[in-house]
């Protein structure tokens, strides 16, 4: 199996310091929920990894019309910005070997009854939960009875949003964390300067811990632009290092938010998902150098091209390795790597439909993903995932 694919631990020479630094030398991954010789017995895709497959054109795509989910940010309603072509909507995930439900809201909604579900994260998760909200929203007769409980109707800005759905009397929502752990300040000689506590959550914890089922995710933050270059930035305790590697200080980060989730989640009424490193297509440059994906129409279709599974992503995996609570890890990489065709490049809200702009003079998004899209696909790995592996009203 190529690096990077839906594959277990078992297949990579990573796995030997999981083994070595397990417990009694046991071998055990019942945390990592892609291996492949574990049986699943919901519908069709038993003993079936499903994050490992491929894109196939679906013409009956999309979940929602184009342009119909009033709830989406502006600047991922790539159609109503101007984009011409439809067809990054019309691909369905096919998992080798086997074949998955498609997400069915209504019986999502049921199952959800009287529920929280809450995406803990970045922007990326945001993507996520304004699908998921857009997918359900779709199948509700009445749509004044989905709403924003404040009133919001921009969800950019650090905060905790929350979509009610009145007939099921539940509500999908979204805390903002970037990091998971807690941006702070630190009193210098010089003066007081921006860190980050590698070794404390986010505030936010109180706001979702006793949720139904939270969806966390964090990486895209975790860059050299963002975190001062790693110089005088990551702090543990009263001490702030002059210089750490970002994937240092991301695995010590993840170590904090495993400590806290064994401590502080009753694994009983709780479902813990952590949704893996959403890849960027940006050639070029990146995204504030030039970077492009405009004109891309269509997904990677040679292997060959597809990039090696992130390290974060290995970072990821060996700390959930270490974890008491289950934790249901989505592993979406290597499936959104295929999908160069579904970012908004430049069809965001600044974007002017003349056809005469210079595309290049604005910067192009090939981080996020155009809704419908590629996160709608997640969030029907979400429902299986729910589906396999679910408590309560999950268990089918």
């Amino acid at each position: 199996m190529k690096s990077g694919s839906g594959r277990g631990l078992e297949n990579s020479s990573f796995a030997s310091i999981l083994w070595s630094e397990s417990k009694n030398g046991e071998r055990n991954l019942k945390n990592v929920t892609v291996t492949h010789d574990e049986k699943m017995h919901v519908g069709l895709y038993e003993n079936c990894d499903i994050f490992d497959g491929k894109w196939v054109r679906d013409d009956s795509k999309p979940y929602y019309p184009l342009g119909s989910c009033p709830l989406i940010d502006r600047d991922f309603d790539c159609h109503s910005n101007g984009r011409p072509d439809v067809e990054y909507v019309k691909w369905r995930w096919q998992p080798k070997g086997c074949k998955i439900p498609s997400l069915n809201a209504t019986d999502f909604l049921e199952r959800l009854r009287g529920q929280r579900l809450v995406f803990v994260g970045d922007s990326l998760n945001r993507n996520m939960w304004e699908s998921l909200v857009c997918i359900l929203r779709q199948s509700i007769r009445n749509k004044k009875r989905v709403f924003e409980i404040s009133g919001k109707r921009e969800f950019k800005k650090k905060g905790v949003y929350s979509f009610r759905f009145e007939d099921y009397n539940c509500s999908v929502d979204f805390v903002v964390s970037p990091f998971i752990v807690q941006e702070s300040t630190f009193k210098g000689k010089n003066g007081s300067f921006e860190t980050l506590r590698l070794d404390l959550m986010d505030r936010t914890t109180t706001r979702y811990r006793d949720a139904n089922i939270i969806v966390f995710n964090t990486g895209h933050w975790w860059t050299h632009d963002k975190t001062s270059k790693g110089e005088d930035y990551y702090q543990e305790g009263n001490h702030v290092y002059p210089r750490l590697k970002v994937l240092d200080a991301y695995t010590r980060a993840l170590t904090t938010w495993a400590k806290w989730v064994d401590r502080k989640i009753n694994a009983n009424q709780t479902q813990v998902f952590f949704r893996g490193y959403s890849v960027t297509h940006f050639w070029g440059g990146q995204w504030n150098s030039g970077g492009q994906c405009h004109k891309e129409t269509e997904p990677i279709l040679n292997e060959t091209y597809l990039q090696k599974h992130p390290s974060k992503m290995w970072a990821l995996e060996h700390v959930i390795q270490q974890m008491k609570t289950p934790i249901v890890y989505m592993n979406i990489s290597r499936l959104t790597d295929y999908r160069k065709d579904g970012h908004p490049s430049v069809y965001r809200k600044e974007y002017k439909t003349s056809m005469d702009q210079n595309s290049t003079a604005l910067f192009e998004d090939c981080s996020h993903w155009c809704l419908p899209g590629v996160p709608d696909t997640w969030n029907e790995l979400l429902y299986v995932s729910l589906l396999k592996y679910g408590k309560g009203t999950w268990r089918s």
